[in-house]
């Protein structure tokens, strides 16, 4: 077998890969029915709108990461929150938007280290925890809710929807940011933590990883996440909404799994929430495209991603 050859069957063992492709079919699909109008603009639509999924997913995935039975579903309600308290701190002024980006990291570190403190300190399953803080928290963003109505800084609508060269900056940004984390995950002591912790927790802990500390930070960071979507969620939406973080449950588990990191934890992929993301807006898309019916549709989109998933290799061991 040559070089090329070898490197060819090397991508393709990729899990990440499969969301890549199916990015493009279903994007080849869409503008084939269309012929060709709009081609650009269903990709910046897809660049714009996957970004939030991003962000929160990346908080997503290293949660799931640190083993079976860790996840955080109380994402939606932390993004509600921390678009509402935001939006009234900064009142549509400039002048306060480093202050609402304060907000917002303080608002994310609150949830983080009590979600935390239910799972550490009263012995609840992370997903118990999370599902119960939720409730809290949005009712805490419902309480807030005078802010709902106001308008975000200029400065910051502009940085959500402003285009260099019909690529969204915000796009971009995160771009880097998964950059970063991707690094971190595998170049850095707390990353590799992880994935020892994902693995074995135990092991973990015998060969001398602070296990508790790295999942406390782990379940921070993925609550500071959710509340910086929160901000630019508002400020590309022109506004704060109770609902606004609904869709962003089941996205940010989707694009995980999708991503090819293992829910089974111990093993993360970062290029490939970007391509999960992708997908699964550019196909929703599609089907909006050929006409297919509300309910029609969600049985597609499911059919498909098992579809991806399977493909993909699920989470069968590497050698």
């Amino acid at each position: 077998m040559n070089a090329s050859a070898r490197v060819f069957e090397n991508v393709f063992k990729k899990p990440w890969i499969w969301a890549y492709l199916g990015t493009i079919i279903v994007w080849l699909i869409t503008i084939a029915f269309t012929k060709g109008q709009g081609a650009g603009d269903i990709v910046t639509a897809a660049l714009s709108f996957a970004t939030f999924t991003v962000i929160v997913g990346i908080g997503q995935m290293l949660v799931i990461t640190t083993g079976p039975g860790n996840i955080d579903l109380s994402i939606p309600a932390n993004i509600a929150l921390s678009g509402a308290v935001t939006m009234k701190v900064m009142d549509g002024s400039n002048e306060m938007l480093l202050v609402g980006v304060f907000v917002a990291l303080g608002c994310g570190l609150a949830v983080g280290i009590f979600n935390y403190s239910l799972i550490r300190i009263l012995r609840i399953p992370p997903i118990i925890a999370t599902l119960s803080s939720s409730f809290l928290i949005l009712s805490t963003a419902i309480a807030y809710g005078r802010g709902l109505k106001i308008k975000p800084p200029p400065l910051l609508a502009d940085f959500a929807t402003m285009r260099l060269f019909g690529i969204p900056i915000l796009a971009i940004f995160v771009i880097a940011m998964a950059g970063f984390f991707s690094i971190v995950m595998h170049r850095t002591l707390y990353g590799r933590s992880i994935l020892a912790i994902g693995q074995n927790m135990r092991a973990a802990w015998l060969a001398g990883i602070q296990v508790e500390r790295i999942r406390f930070i782990t379940y921070v960071l993925s609550a500071l996440l959710a509340s910086i979507c929160g901000l630019v969620l508002a400020g590309f939406s022109g506004g704060a909404s109770l609902n606004m973080g609904e869709e962003y449950l089941l996205g940010s588990i989707a694009v995980v799994v999708i991503g090819g990191t293992s829910v089974a934890g111990g093993k993360s992929n970062v290029p490939g929430i970007w391509g999960a993301a992708l997908f699964l807006f550019l196909l929703v898309t599609m089907l909006n495209t050929l006409g297919v019916t509300a309910g029609l549709r969600l049985i597609l989109t499911g059919l498909i991603i098992i579809a991806v998933i399977t493909t993909a290799g699920g989470d069968k061991p590497q050698h």
